[in-house]
């Protein structure tokens, strides 16, 4: 009977000892998984560190170059605003906006009564001016022989001077509309003003048809000339050191994939925005691409020398 009792005993401490067991090998599991968290977290900031990211121009900060975001544009001298010296109704226009002309082409011609008189001024005055020169320098050697009076040709000198000024103050007037006072005494007084262009290159922004009345001053359209194309690209105060005109420029175009193209840095803008802390950077482009249009957004690199 005790024989019995002390197997019973044993058997008992047995199975006891095996489901203690079993809790600790589950303690022991878990512990075992920080382990592999504290790795991933040891390698991420490594992988930081191989690549800084510009807070303001979000670029890839690189040890060679400097990134910049722009757009193109063409210098102002290339870049013409036609207006009207005087007013008056669009009578015709064969122009379409993406035209390219010439230097001297007719845009449009306008229909004005003024224009009309004054051509007849400028005549007038040019044949009054004739006769009474002449007689000034009659009553002159008149004068000088003591054959007329001093009054009669002091008032020949004040007529034929009064005179000569309003004639060169017509000519004056003609040529600011692009009519020569020499042309317009070899032929007929012209109907219609034509509105010339001042350079050559491409029309944009008209804002003529036919019939509209144009106001002096008002905008017939521009005139954009490729020949020369620039990049006006956005800097900022922390990127002053890696500037100097003269370093070598290389850009992408917006839509035209990842063709790169040269440019060579021009100047650096002198005032910086109160706002944003930016300043403009000029580079000119070399070269010359049909496909480039003033306003294209662009991505630059500056390198640094």
């Amino acid at each position: 009977m005790q024989m019995k009792t002390i197997l019973i005993s044993v058997a008992v401490l047995l199975m006891t000892a095996c489901h203690t067991s079993t809790p600790e090998k589950e303690r022991i599991e878990p512990e075992a998984q920080p382990e592999t968290v504290e790795t991933v977290e040891d390698v991420s900031p490594a992988a930081n560190d191989t690549m800084l990211i510009d807070a303001v121009t979000s670029a890839t900060a690189m040890p060679n170059h400097s990134s910049f975001n722009g757009r193109m544009i063409v210098p102002p001298q290339r870049h013409a605003t036609v207006t009207l010296t005087m007013g008056g109704t669009v009578h015709s226009t064969d122009l379409l906006p993406g035209d390219y002309v010439r230097k001297g082409t007719v845009l449009a011609t306008l229909e004005n009564p003024d224009f009309i008189t004054l051509q007849q001024n400028y005549l007038d005055a040019h044949a009054q001016s004739e006769y009474l020169e002449a007689e000034y320098h009659r009553q002159e050697r008149l004068s000088s022989q003591e054959a007329a009076s001093q009054k009669r040709f002091q008032q020949s000198k004040a007529d034929y001077l009064s005179m000569k000024s309003r004639l060169e103050a017509a000519a004056a007037q003609l040529m600011i509309l692009g009519v020569s006072p020499a042309d317009l005494l070899q032929a007929d007084i012209r109907p219609y003003l034509e509105v010339k262009s001042p350079l050559n290159g491409y029309v944009s922004g008209m804002t003529i048809n036919l019939g509209k009345y144009q106001e002096a001053g008002e905008p017939v359209c521009e005139v954009i000339d490729k020949v020369e194309t620039l990049l006006c690209l956005t800097a900022y105060e922390k990127d002053l050191d890696d500037l100097t005109p003269g370093s070598r420029v290389q850009f992408r175009v917006n839509g035209m994939g990842k063709q790169t193209f040269e440019a060579t840095l021009l100047s650096i803008g002198q005032q910086v925005d109160a706002v944003n802390r930016s300043l403009e950077v000029y580079a000119r482009v070399k070269g010359n691409n049909e496909r480039f249009r003033p306003g294209m957004y662009v991505t630059a690199r500056v390198e640094k020398k």
